[in-house]
């Protein structure tokens, strides 16, 4: 998928989520696992949480437009958070070594 953020682009591959998927998430994975994405049939401000995730994932909600309302990484076990705009994609992408670029091109750093 191409994701478009502050005037530039970036390809991302991601593994589609399965209804259960979209319920589970990245709860009870190993950092290493892929990139999720989550697609909902209309825009909506749904919470997430990082209940029972066990490292740091960034968090990038993307609107019917394709492009991203908000972006946050989040800790471990951390309360519920929603963007302040509506969003009809969600992609979770672990912070890890293969996923540095892309982890740089939100956050503007290396993590």
């Amino acid at each position: 998928m191409i994701i478009r953020y502050k005037g530039k682009k970036i390809s991302i591959m991601a593994k589609k989520v399965s209804p259960i998927g979209k319920i589970l998430g990245l709860m009870f994975r190993t950092k290493e696992t892929g990139i999720l994405l989550f697609e909902f049939k209309k825009e909506t401000n749904l919470k997430i949480h990082s209940f029972f995730v066990l490292f740091d994932f960034l968090g990038v909600w993307i609107n019917s437009k394709g492009r991203v309302v908000d972006c946050k990484i989040m800790k471990p076990f951390s309360v519920a958070y929603s963007p302040k705009k509506k969003f009809s994609r969600l992609v979770e992408i672990p912070i890890n070594k293969k996923n540095g670029k892309i982890i740089s091109f939100f956050v503007g750093k290396n993590l």
